[in-house]
């Protein structure tokens, strides 16, 4: 029997991000509250720039950023915000980061998450994404079941299944 495989990756829909962040922009400029702030969502790459005039406005600008991914189905572990730093002008601003693949040491942690389990089955890192391969399809989804269950506070796809 050959073995089969699946692959766990970590990946965000660039252009589901842009939408989101369209969309965001367009309700910052319309809201009562943050209108005329100098409040701004911005793509910078693999980086969201959030900016506004004072604390209070920047967590009311990330609080639309964040429902507006949440409709557009991006995760929002697949986030990781950056300290608030202080910017010219007495404005704020904060860096939030897209994760893209699965860090190392987290690698490490689903191996040894799947090792834990006694089931038949291999776990190998490869660059930034994880194949776990067996001879037993119920043993994968299996795997597939417990990781879904585990919150290691990032966020995975089950991709290449074969």
């Amino acid at each position: 029997m050959a073995e089969s495989s699946f692959d766990i990756v970590s990946s965000v829909d660039l252009q589901e991000v842009k939408n989101a962040i369209a969309q965001a922009t367009k309700e910052i400029q319309t809201r009562f509250d943050l209108k005329g702030s100098g409040s701004s969502v911005e793509l910078q790459g693999e980086e969201i720039l959030i900016a506004s005039s004072d604390d209070f406005k920047l967590k009311a600008v990330k609080d639309v950023l964040e429902g507006r991914l949440v409709k557009r189905n991006v995760p929002l572990k697949a986030l990781s915000f950056g300290t608030v730093d202080q910017a010219l002008g007495g404005t704020v601003r904060q860096r939030v980061t897209l994760q893209k693949g699965i860090p190392i040491e987290k690698a490490r942690e689903i191996v040894k998450i799947i090792k834990g389990t006694k089931l038949k089955v291999q776990a190998a890192i490869q660059g930034d994404q994880l194949r776990v391969s067996g001879k037993n399809k119920d043993d994968l989804q299996a795997v597939m079941q417990l990781l879904r269950g585990t919150d290691l506070g990032i966020d995975m796809q089950f991709t290449n299944r074969r």
